[in-house]
Formats: C-alpha cells, sequence, structure tokens
C-alpha cells in the first residue's frame, strides 16, 4: 500500500469513527425527551416485569370507579361543582394496595390452565396508574344523564330505563373505538404531550419515589412536600367552603356602592367580576393554571379580555338586541320584555308549534350569551384551519414515522408491550353504533341518518380537536355545531336535538379522553391491551352508576334543578335545558336565521371569521418569520377562551391568570429549580386537599342540615358578594299581567 493510499485510508476510517460518534451522540440524545416538561417529569426507563395485571390492580379500580361515579354524580347536580379526580384517588389507594401486598396470599392460583397470583409482590406504580385511570375514564360525570333529566324534570316525558341506560352507555363507549385511528397522531409523537398527564405523572411517581437523587438531599422530599400542601388545602377550605364563603368571592369595588345597577353588573359575581380576588382554589378550574402551558394562557386572556370587558359592556350598554332589558351574563332565556321563557307555552306534544310560537313571542337571550355562541362557531372554524395550515406538516410525518417506526424514548419502551389490534377497535365501534342505531331509532330519540351523521361529524373533527389539546391543554368543543347542524335538519325537535349533541360531542370528547390515558400509559409505560379492557369495563360501570345516581336524587329531593331545590340547582343541566330551546325547541333559523323575528343572524358570520383570522396569522408568520410572539397566537384557544361561560363564571379567569403568570410565568423563568421539582405535585395536592374537605364537609355538616352561622361573611339571605344587583337588568320593562 502506497503512503497516499494508506493516508486516505487513515482519512476514510477517522470520517467513520466521527460518523458513529456522531450517531452515538444523537441515539444518547433521543433516549430522553425533546420536550422539556416531560424530562424533567418522567423516568427514561422501564421494568417490564412490573405487576400491572393483578387482582389488586382490578379489586381497587373497580372498588373506586363505583364510589367516585356516585360521588361525582352527586356532586356534579350541585350548585358547587367538586370533581374528585387522580389525586384524591391516587392518595387513598396508596395505603390500601400496600395493605394488600401485605396481607394476600402469595400462592399461585389456576382456572382453566390460567395461572395467577392474587399478591405477585410489592404493590406497583403501574397498578396504581391503572386504579387512577380506572376511575377517572367518566370523573365529570356521564353527559347523556342530562338527555335524561331534561326529559323526566324540563319536558315531564321519560324513556323506559332500559333506553336511558343504552344512551349512556353507547355516547360514553363509542369514543374509545376512535382512538385507535388516532393514537399513531396524538400519541407516539413526541411533541403531542398533553400537559395535564404530566401532573399525573409527576403525582404518581412522587408517591413511589423510595430514595432521593443525591442532587436533592436538602431539598424537601415530594411525598412530604405534597402531604404538606394537601393538608393546607385542606384547612384552608374550610373558610371559603363553610365558615367564610364572602373570601372567595371579594367584589371589593361593587361594595363602594352596591346599590348602583351597572357598577354591580360589571364587578359583582353574578355579573363580569371585574376586580373580584378569589380566595379559593377551586374558583380557579377554568384554566388549570398550574398546568396550562403559559403562551396557551396569554391567547385566553387576550380572547377573555376582548370578549368580556370589551366586546359585551360595549354590545350591552349600547343596548344591542336591547340587551338592556336582560340581565349583563346569563344563560337563561327571555321574552321581549324580560320575563323567563317559558318552552312549554310554544310546544305541542315535545314539537314546536309555530303558531303557538307567534301568539307567545320570539325567544330573546342578553348579549353575552349571543356572543359566545358566535365565539363557538368562530372557534371551531379556526381550529380546523390552524391544524390545517400549523400542523398539516407535522401529521403527516407523525403518520410516515408511525410506518417506519421513529419514535422517541417513550414509544420505544412501549414496544416491550403488546399493541391493542386494530380489530378490537373496529369490533367495538360496530357493536356500539348497532345499540346506538336500535336506541335511537326504537325509543323515538332520533332518525336512524341523525346518528351517522353525529358520529361523521365525531370523527371529522377528532384529529383537530386532539391536536389543539396534546398542545395547549385547551379543548374546543363540538356541542355548539352539533346544534346547529340538526337544529336547521330537524327543527321543533328538542330530544333529538341534544341527543345529536350528545352522540356528536361526547364520542369525540371520549375518543381524547382515552387518547389521553393512552399518553398517559405510554408515560408510564402501561400495556395497552390491560388498559383497554380495563377502561371500556369501567366506563359502563361508571355510566351505569352516574344514571342510577341522578335517577335516585330526582326521586328523593324535592323541587330538583330549580333553586328552591338547592343546593341541587343543577347549573349544567339548566345550561343544557336552554341550548335544547334555542336550537331544538326554536330552532337557530328562528334564532340566528331571518325567520319569524329572528335577530341573532349577524352571529353566524364568527364561521367566516374564525376560518381567515388563522390563514392571516399564518401568513405574517411567513412574511416575518423574525418576530417571536407572531407563532405564539393561538386562535382556538383564544377564540374558545370563554367556551365555558356560561356556567363558569368571569372571575374564574380573572383569578386563575393570575396564579397561571406565578407558576407558569415567573416560576418558571426565575424559580426553575423549584418549578421544575414541585410545580405540577402543587397542582395535583392542592386539589387533593380540597376535595377531601368538600366531602367531608359535605358528608358530616350538610348533609345533615349543620350550617355555620349566619354573619356577615356567611349570609344567609343574598349574593355571598354583598352584590345583590349583580344579575339585574339595566333597565325593567314593564310586564304584561
Amino acid at each position: 500500500m502506497t503512503k497516499d493510499e494508506v493516508m486516505l485510508d487513515n482519512k476514510f476510517e477517522d470520517e467513520k469513527i466521527d460518523q458513529d460518534v456522531e450517531k452515538l451522540e444523537l441515539e444518547e440524545e433521543e433516549d430522553d425527551s425533546p420536550i422539556e416538561e416531560v424530562r424533567i417529569t418522567l423516568s427514561n426507563t422501564d421494568d417490564p416485569s412490573m405487576p400491572c395485571n393483578t387482582f389488586r390492580m382490578w379489586f381497587l379500580g373497580l372498588l373506586f370507579t363505583c364510589i367516585i361515579s356516585f360521588v361525582n354524580q352527586f356532586f356534579a347536580l350541585r350548585q358547587t361543582q367538586v370533581t374528585i379526580g387522580y389525586s384524591v384517588v391516587a392518595l387513598i389507594s396508596l395505603p390500601m394496595g400496600h395493605f394488600m401486598a401485605r396481607v394476600l396470599p402469595t400462592r399461585q392460583f389456576s382456572i382453566g390452565g390460567w395461572s395467577f397470583s392474587l399478591n405477585p409482590g410489592p404493590f406497583s406504580i403501574k397498578e396504581h396508574v391503572m386504579i387512577g385511570l380506572m376511575t377517572s375514564v367518566n370523573a365529570g360525570g356521564t353527559y347523556a344523564v342530562d338527555v335524561v333529566l331534561l326529559q323526566k324534570i324540563f319536558y315531564h316525558s321519560e324513556k323506559p330505563f332500559i333506553a336511558s341506560w343504552l344512551l349512556v352507555l353507547t355516547t360514553q363507549i363509542t369514543g374509545f373505538s376512535l382512538a385507535g385511528g388516532i393514537r399513531h397522531f396524538l400519541v407516539r409523537p413526541a411533541h403531542m404531550v398533553f400537559p395535564s398527564n404530566l401532573v399525573y405523572a409527576s403525582l404518581f411517581r412522587s408517591l413511589h419515589r423510595v430514595t432521593e437523587d443525591p442532587k436533592d438531599v436538602n431539598r424537601m422530599p415530594r411525598m412530604k412536600y405534597f402531604l404538606l400542601v394537601t393538608l393546607g388545602s385542606f384547612c384552608w377550605y374550610w373558610l371559603p367552603g363553610y365558615i367564610f364563603p364572602t373570601i372567595g368571592t371579594i367584589a371589593w369595588i361593587c361594595w363602594i356602592n352596591p346599590k348602583n345597577t351597572a357598577l354591580s353588573q360589571i364587578t359583582g359575581i353574578s355579573g363580569l367580576g371585574f376586580g373580584t380576588i378569589a380566595l379559593d382554589w377551586s374558583a380557579f378550574a377554568a384554566v388549570s393554571p398550574l398546568v396550562t402551558p403559559w403562551f396557551a394562557q396569554v391567547n385566553i386572556l387576550i380572547g377573555f379580555v376582548l370578549v368580556v370587558y370589551v366586546m359585551v359592556p360595549w354590545a350591552y350598554y349600547t343596548d344591542l338586541w336591547n340587551s338592556k332589558r336582560y340581565p349583563i351574563y346569563s344563560a337563561k332565556l327571555y321574552l321581549e320584555n324580560g320575563s323567563l321563557y317559558d318552552v312549554e307555552q310554544i310546544l305541542t306534544e315535545l314539537v314546536f308549534d309555530r303558531q303557538k310560537y307567534i301568539d307567545y313571542g320570539p325567544m330573546r337571550m342578553d348579549s353575552f350569551f349571543a356572543l359566545t355562541y358566535g365565539l363557538g362557531f368562530a372557534g371551531l372554524a379556526a381550529t380546523v384551519v390552524h391544524v390545517l395550515f400549523y400542523n398539516g406538516k407535522q401529521m403527516i410525518q407523525s403518520w410516515k414515522e408511525s410506518r417506519t417506526e421513529k419514535e422517541d424514548i417513550h414509544a420505544r419502551l412501549m414496544r416491550a408491550y403488546p399493541e391493542v389490534p386494530n380489530w378490537w377497535y373496529g369490533l367495538l365501534f360496530v357493536v356500539t353504533l348497532a345499540l346506538s342505531l336500535v336506541t335511537c331509532v326504537h325509543w323515538d330519540f332520533m332518525p336512524w341518518w341523525a346518528v351517522l351523521l353525529a358520529l361523521a361529524i365525531a370523527i371529522f373533527f377528532v384529529l383537530p380537536v386532539g391536536v389543539v389539546l396534546a398542545v395547549t391543554n385547551q379543548q374546543p368543543g363540538l356541542n355548539i355545531i352539533t346544534e346547529y347542524v340538526i337544529g336547521y335538519m330537524l327543527p321543533g325537535h328538542a330530544i333529538a336535538n341534544v341527543t345529536f349533541k350528545t352522540y356528536g360531542y361526547i364520542v369525540n370528547l371520549q375518543a381524547l379522553a382515552f387518547t389521553s390515558d393512552l399518553k398517559l400509559g405510554q408515560y408510564m409505560k402501561i400495556p395497552p391491551r390491560v388498559m383497554f379492557m380495563a377502561q371500556v369495563i369501567s366506563a359502563s360501570i361508571s355510566c351505569t352508576i352516574n344514571l342510577l345516581t341522578a335517577l335516585w336524587l330526582v326521586e328523593t329531593r324535592p323541587n330538583m334543578c330549580t333553586q328552591e331545590g338547592y343546593p341541587f340547582t343543577c347549573l349544567s343541566t339548566n345550561t343544557f335545558y336552554s341550548a335544547s330551546i334555542i336550537w331544538g325547541a326554536i330552532g337557530p333559523a328562528r334564532v340566528f336565521g331571518s325567520k319569524d323575528g329572528a335577530i341573532y343572524s349577524p352571529v353566524q358570520w364568527a364561521f367566516v371569521v374564525g376560518a381567515i383570522l388563522p390563514v392571516i396569522t399564518w401568513l405574517a408568520v411567513k412574511k416575518f418569520p423574525n418576530v417571536a410572539w407572531l407563532k405564539l397566537v393561538h386562535w382556538p384557544v383564544l377564540l374558545a377562551a370563554t367556551s365555558n361561560m356560561p356556567p363558569y363564571l368571569p372571575y374564574f379567569y380573572t383569578n386563575g391568570l393570575v396564579v397561571g403568570f406565578i407558576f407558569m410565568f415567573w416560576a418558571r423563568r426565575y424559580r426553575y429549580n423549584w418549578w421544575s421539582r414541585y410545580n405540577y405535585l402543587t397542582s395535583a395536592a392542592l386539589d387533593t386537599g380540597l376535595a377531601i374537605c368538600a366531602i367531608v364537609m359535605f358528608f358530616a355538616l350538610q348533609n345533615n342540615d349543620i350550617s355555620f352561622p349566619t354573619w356577615w361573611g356567611n349570609p344567609a339571605d343574598g349574593p355571598i358578594d354583598h352584590c345583590p344587583l349583580g344579575a339585574a337588568p339595566l333597565f325593567k320593562v314593564e310586564k304584561a299581567e
């Protein structure tokens, strides 16, 4: 070999070594998530031998499924709604799991060739996570229960129990089958984070942490921190929840002159809540301030301010749509003179009667309610366009990577577990579709074609809405678009309208809830087949208990879902009822169209506006790539900022966003070491303490009619914020006898 050949060969070897080193460095870099929040929260290792599918998991999971389903449905119909979720179940089930690991026999049992042990070893974090996932399936209650209550209480017509049960079952389960088709786009890609899952992962890892890292030896252990914050939250909630309710709604500006109607409307909690201070953690749920990314909270803030403090006061005080005759913020419906609208006056056998409608008078709503529907139209259009322009290439790339198996460390570790076969999802869809058709057609909920159309809408929007949820922790709902579509196609049928909405909206919601759980399963390395079976079973049990609980309350509590039935005033159900009148009984053509005195038709232009706005921003980003803030404008989040209002109140947002600034901006930027260790744990602990306190408070005191003595901070009569005119109209029209 010549000298030149030797040098050339050495150069080739050096280049090869450099390439190998670069490849090794790349592989090492890919052995952790590219997302900072995921890296600081999750472990990038796994032990496939760790027990998960155990007797302990099934026993405790189903036990808590039954308990939490009852408790959450019970509280969902109360004036103050409390949802018991992951954190409470995690805290209570942990000692029970350890106890079962100590006392259950370890010997092997055999059934039909299947061998198992009641006690395969120490209680594992995977068992613990699965218990939480099983109980969280219907943590917020079952939406279709409102359809049942609507028929029974408001429309005085009810179906057989089997019809109601099949309705709630199919609406809750069908969505699971859709998750199989979108998991490649929303579960495997690293950038589809689902921020709320980081809270749960942080909680479970802290509860099972045996030893601290050497660098954290002088810092408070996570478990100790969690328990202290939980205790503090438990103790504090006795003030706003029982002893001193006014401290949770300090409308101090209104106190300057509480007899001034305009001041009360702007500053009272029943109005726009400007300046109201809430020293109550339960008031911050609208924003999830320690979970939602700061850029998303800024978008929510901008949208909230533009709507609540600019558009609504402008519309109301310029008397747009005769708004001054109604309260500035309300979910109720009115006649033109300000009287409450009685839908029974316009129905004949639960079907719209045009002559009765003309004789009784057109339906009116406050300007806030009307604008909220317009924002819903705009937000949904913006969601589709935004995802198409901003995430279209990413979704195509995710699909390609799923075929080439280019995945991050957490997705790669899941290869140790068999994936759920596609035919499982397909079979579940076929069965639930058949049951849905039988239920809706046989018991006359709605026609067969409406079932197919509702599911088509749910499927069409599942991916764009899922992308927004995975990135921002905010989820645009399909409730408005489903009401709108069926309202035009099947006008005058209130029950068909709410049933269509339930299938279109909740199937989509459940699909993304299960997808989010699959992502948490990927983070925590839960076998997918175990999760699929456990959640389908627990969801079936949970929705059954939700229905039975609601029916039991209706039969045993007088004046259910009215102010006279306090505390069971059913805020969400009443909003549901108002929507059934607007979209179902009367129909969008007579509200947002041009028929029979409709005056809200300009609201429909929001569809066009919502579709255009993301295109403008996208073009601006292309034109000015160095303007950083343009890349953070997220129109679906901005336009959906007030999508939960009503029933959420405006002061929920203002207070929650202040807390979000402290934790998700200031603490993350200037106290990063503390934030990375304790932020998500703080959120879980505050939720846990409040939920436990609310349960103890109700069953020990309120359920036994033991009230705290009346004083200024706990008034017996009148609003707790001492702002009595917050819900009053600015003008009062003399009403006909």
